[in-house]
């Protein structure tokens, strides 16, 4: 169900970004955001204002620096990885499987892929071991009964805890996506362990609690995504004037802004350089990965926001770039391949040789061209969106990111709405399936999919050319549809010739950015300047019920409206099948 909240010629001008408000309101906080002058308390301590709240609290300061008396181990450098069955998990531990003599694991935790997780255990014969669902600890151990050196196993989210600050680790790998890798991040600075850093919520939520208490424990946060590395590695000593991002474009950077309002799931996964998970492909299709980069940046390289800036770059090759004061600019290259990072966290401050047959040679002359241009705020409200956060700091940048998730997430799980869809199904036809065929069509309305069972001659059927499935679906939808009461009358009368089955997006592409902007518009109310630990991870799960809430709350978009009526007025049979 598409919401519809946002048309092309809206979505440049998002309204809580420098917007007027009513008199109950105070001053504009930093970024635009206006917040209540009674914003009550939560978790017992009062809200900042932005009357009262002070300035966010100060970056990590630009980068790391090598301390040679600190190293405290012999051999190989002991680490731990919290999230090891996820991509930057598997990918750590290539790097140790193809450098034993440079790394060694003493702690796994991983979320629920046990098959996985007691192949890297065979393998890399951790001290301790987590499985964060603890439904399935007795699986794992049991899996682990033939070793003759088993590790301590402990389930839950307590066992992730004690992976991350493992006494024997030096460094730890932070794998785990979302919220969920806080408690653990926290945990491994509180023991004085460097961070391999890969979840971005330790920053872009955690930011104004994580950096003191990195401060504190004299703890290095290395970046292990491409792009900050790229920074970290090219960053000036007390010389850096300006942090350049770069960004693929994704799917729509050669799209027009007026045709975005037809955008398909399909087509926002089709990224133009590479295969990735969901949703970081649509991140990339919105920007929205790119605008919580510079969150990110700024947290990491105490970088002001208008020092940091975003271009479109579709090769992919220069992964970010940096202006030092004399304007030098200096670009990290490689292609695209993120091992090249995590190694770099794991390595730092040395380089480690690389084989070329693992790890092919960036050759410019069979490159040719890099090309660049300056991105659409139009196009990718989301940069807008992402720097007035950022600007707020405090939860509000927390709130975004989560907002965004959900948002994502709505878009993206497409759902069969029997309740909302017209079924005509003559029942002896459809009891006689296993003779027929079922096809795919496109839909006779936008962002919607039709599954028509078609048993017409083939110079009836749409011109579209059919794609054929699996007849057992004809079964599941069939039996989905004779148990709604509401459906037995049409069912029984046997009018039509074949079956309409619809699903679509919960929202459309477009309602995404707003999405965000109405819970960030929101937690205006609640906002909290210096969050506790505790703060930061109950706003992150407001804000995705918030988004949530919206579309539940939204009624139906103007195409399922076009639906309902043509039910009720018993002409849905108008509704033609095209291509």
């Amino acid at each position: 169900m598409a919401l519809n909240l946002v048309s092309p010629p809206e979505i440049h001008s998002i309204s809580f970004l420098g917007s007027t408000k009513s008199s109950s309101f105070s001053k504009l906080f930093p970024g635009g955001f206006v917040l209540k002058k009674d914003c009550g308390t939560t978790f017992g301590r009062k809200v900042q204002c932005s009357a009262q709240a002070p300035q966010p609290p100060p970056a990590w300061p630009g980068r790391a620096f090598p301390d040679p008396g600190r190293k405290t181990w012999d051999g190989p450098k002991p680490i731990s990885i919290v999230g090891s069955t996820g991509s930057i998990g598997t990918q750590t531990l290539d790097i140790v499987a193809e450098n034993p003599d440079k790394f060694r694991v003493v702690a796994l935790a991983a979320g629920s892929n046990v098959t996985l997780l007691v192949d890297q255990v065979k393998t890399f014969k951790p001290q301790l071991v987590a499985v964060r669902n603890e439904s399935l600890v007795n699986e794992l151990k049991e899996a682990l009964a033939d070793m003759e050196q088993k590790p301590e196993v402990i389930p839950g989210e307590s066992g992730v805890i004690e992976v991350a600050r493992h006494p024997d680790a030096v460094s730890v790998v932070t794998g785990i996506v979302g919220c969920a890798g806080l408690k653990p991040t926290v945990a491994a600075i509180e023991a004085g362990k460097d961070i391999a850093l890969a979840n971005k919520e330790t920053l872009i939520a955690g930011g104004p609690f994580v950096l003191p208490l990195a401060h504190k424990h004299k703890v290095k946060i290395l970046p292990a995504d491409s792009e900050h590395s790229a920074i970290f590695q090219g960053l000036p000593e007390g010389a850096l004037r300006r942090i350049i991002l770069t960004a693929s474009g994704g799917a729509f950077r050669d799209w027009p802004v007026d045709k975005l309002k037809e955008v398909k799931v399909a087509d926002a996964l089709k990224h133009p350089n590479w295969n990735m998970g969901k949703k970081i492909t649509v991140d990339s299709a919105t920007l929205f990965n790119k605008g919580l980069e510079v969150i990110e940046a700024h947290y990491l390289f105490g970088a002001e926001y208008d020092d940091i800036e975003i271009v479109i770059h579709p090769q992919s090759i220069i992964h970010s770039m940096v202006e030092t004061q004399d304007s030098s600019v200096l670009a990290q290259l490689g292609w695209p391949d993120m091992r090249l990072p995590i190694l770099y966290t794991m390595s730092w401050p040395e380089r480690i040789y690389c084989s070329e047959i693992t790890w092919p040679r960036l050759d410019l002359c069979k490159l040719g061209s890099l090309t660049f241009k300056a991105p659409d705020n139009v196009k990718y409200p989301s940069m807008s969106l992402a720097y007035a956060a950022g600007r707020a700091g405090g939860t509000m940048t927390g709130v975004l990111s989560a907002a965004n998730e959900k948002a994502v997430e709505l878009f993206i799980d497409e759902k069969w709405s029997y309740d909302h869809a017209t079924y005509e199904v003559a029942r002896p036809k459809l009891q006689t399936a296993e003779h027929s065929e079922l096809y795919v069509f496109g839909g006779p309305l936008s962002d919607l999919v039709a599954i028509c069972y078609c048993h017409t001659a083939p110079s009836n059927r749409p011109s579209v050319e059919p794609q054929p499935l699996d007849l057992r679906l004809v079964n599941e939808v069939y039996a989905s549809i004779i148990n709604q009461a509401n459906h037995l009358e049409v069912l029984n009368s046997a009018l039509g010739t074949h079956t309409l089955t619809i699903f679509s997006s919960q929202i459309s592409y477009l309602d995404i950015f707003k999405v965000v902007e109405l819970t960030c518009e929101k937690h205006q109310e609640e906002f909290v300047a210096t969050p506790s630990l505790e703060e930061i991870i109950h706003y992150d799960l407001w804000a995705r019920d918030y988004a949530a809430s919206i579309q539940q709350s939204s009624g139906l978009s103007p195409e399922w409206a076009e639906v309902e009526k043509g039910i009720e007025r018993g002409k849905a049979d108008r509704l033609t099948v095209v291509g």
